[in-house]
């Protein structure tokens, strides 16, 4: 047994993280999360989201600018923000009741995962994935366990937070906490806002467009290629600036083609958007599926260290929606049953 929680320990190890205890992460949505979902043939954007600016589609296609780019050099320091210590806590996210997103937006969704994997043998485990909005507010909830799932050797659970805006999602706060089965738990935070992002080791990088965290990153690329805004396309490429918890990286998601996938639901066809980043020093890379039938949320995930440090995540029920509104967008209602 010692054996086996000390591999499990050493697996948490090429996971990054840092002891940052921060402020405590924020609660849960109370969202309801009842309906199975159907399976659909994704709903046809509405024009005005089809047609997306050509600006828009520009800053997609073209390189990270270059505040992003800068980022896989060496990080200089920013002198003339202050300590960490004399920084203030995130603004506040807008109030759930400060009107309603546009029906572009899936419904909160629960998407539940089985997990085989490798480090120095065979792993297994399970995931959860939750999708949570309130107005324009959302959470992004994964948890990833290896081992028995009552007493899982290793827990990871990310939390994404911010708002959602005509550009799609905005964050402003990544927490991570990872418990290890005999270990006290290692915490981080990362701190977002319009104009520079705080990361747990208290340096500072200046705010790109478009930028999302480690858990958001999945849920921009479904609005992406849900809306039209992104076309779903072998060969089209993603310019994605991420904010993971070492520092801003210049990351880009290639398409790669559509693939059928065999699941708990039936045979799903699936979009392979995978990583590609200049320098993946200290990262893991995520190569995700993105079903059309599923309003392009992932069906599968696969996170590489390297060919012999590998976790992969497949769907492995139904997932679970809230109720449409009853005063449901046409399109909003399209996403569930």
């Amino acid at each position: 047994m010692a054996l086996v929680v000390g591999a499990h320990w050493q697996l948490a190890q090429y996971w990054p993280g840092a002891l940052n205890l921060g402020v405590a992460p924020p609660a849960r949505m109370a969202v309801e999360l009842r309906q199975p979902m159907a399976l659909k043939a994704p709903p046809t954007p509405p024009k005005s989201l089809a047609e997306a600016p050509r600006a828009r589609r520009q800053l997609a296609a073209a390189p990270v600018p270059a505040a992003a780019a800068s980022a896989v050099e060496p990080p200089k320091p920013l002198p003339e923000l202050p300590a960490l210590a004399e920084l203030s806590p995130p603004p506040a996210l807008p109030d759930p009741s400060e009107g309603e997103p546009g029906p572009e937006w899936p419904l909160s969704t629960r998407l539940r995962y089985s997990l085989v994997g490798h480090y120095r043998g065979a792993v297994h485990g399970d995931a959860e994935v939750e999708w949570l909005r309130q107005g324009r507010r959302y959470q992004v909830r994964l948890t990833v366990a290896v081992g028995p799932s009552l007493a899982p050797f290793i827990t990871r659970r990310m939390l994404s937070e911010g708002e959602l805006t005509p550009q799609g999602i905005s964050p402003r706060r990544y927490d991570e906490e990872t418990r290890v089965l005999v270990a006290s738990p290692r915490r981080l935070q990362v701190l977002i806002d319009p104009l520079r992002i705080q990361f747990p080791n208290g340096r500072m990088e200046p705010t790109p467009p478009g930028v999302q965290d480690s858990a958001s990153q999945f849920v921009q690329l479904t609005w992406l290629l849900l809306t039209g805004r992104e076309p779903a396309r072998a060969g089209h490429a993603i310019a994605l600036p991420l904010a993971l918890p070492r520092r801003l990286y210049a990351w880009r998601y290639d398409i790669v083609g559509l693939e059928t996938l065999d699941t708990p639901l039936g045979p799903l066809p699936a979009w392979q958007l995978r990583p590609v980043v200049t320098d993946s020093r200290g990262t893991l890379q995520a190569t995700v599926w993105l079903s059309p039938q599923l309003q392009y949320l992932p069906v599968r995930i696969r996170i590489v260290q390297d060919d012999e440090t590998w976790v992969d995540l497949l769907l492995a029920e139904p997932p679970l929606q809230e109720a449409a509104p009853e005063n449901a967008h046409p399109t909003e209602r399209g996403n569930a049953p």
